[in-house]
């Protein structure tokens, strides 16, 4: 989902709470990676492989210039002959340590393996982050948590719809990295820009 897209779909819930629903969550998942530069695990329930959150976080990691953004998708079943970054399996949970966030996307009950496995790695230090559809033992489990009940309102709002707005909100209001040598064209700009400035008005 492009930028244009998502604008739109802002307007369409503005005046509800998922606006500022979404801009935190993301915000929480934005605070947890930073400060490790990354470690990000990308897992969903037996059913459902959050391939478009994977997608749509490793875009934004790439714009936003903040590659911690940029997931590893843990999956229940790898099957063979898939490359490197498509063959993690839930063994990946169990080495999950501090440092690293495990980010749990279940729109449906995420069973009770992975629920052990989500408790391992909280209990080794990882940050657990979930969003569902209101499984109460995940979000137990969870130290933040993003909720889309089946009966959200609006009517036709669902969980993908809701991880296309954390994705957008988790790339944005970035400040770009430090630049350690400033080039001389950047310098040259800056000076011409102070010397024809107007004087400050004086009171």
């Amino acid at each position: 989902m492009d930028a244009v897209r998502v604008a739109l779909l802002r307007e369409v819930l503005a005046g509800t709470e998922w606006i500022q629903a979404t801009r935190r969550f993301a915000g929480s998942l934005r605070a947890s990676v930073a400060p490790h530069g990354g470690g990000l695990l990308l897992v969903g329930s037996a059913e459902y492989e959050p391939w478009h959150l994977a997608a749509h976080l490793d875009d934004e990691a790439a714009w936003s210039g903040l590659p911690e953004l940029s997931p590893t998708l843990v999956r229940h079943r790898v099957p063979l002959g898939v490359p490197a970054h498509l063959s993690v399996g839930l063994g990946r949970l169990e080495t999950a340590r501090r440092g690293e966030t495990l980010l749990v996307v279940a729109p449906d009950a995420p069973g009770g393996g992975l629920l052990e496995r989500v408790h391992d790695a909280r209990r080794n230090g990882a940050t657990v982050l979930a969003l569902d559809s209101g499984d109460r033992e995940l979000e137990a489990l969870a130290h933040d948590a993003l909720s889309v009940p089946l009966a959200a309102v609006p009517a036709d709002l669902d969980l993908d719809t809701v991880q296309h707005l954390v994705s957008a909100a988790a790339g944005e209001n970035s400040l770009p990295a430090p630049r350690r040598h400033r080039r001389f064209r950047d310098r040259l700009s800056r000076l011409a820009d102070q010397l024809t400035a107007p004087p400050p008005a004086r009171w």
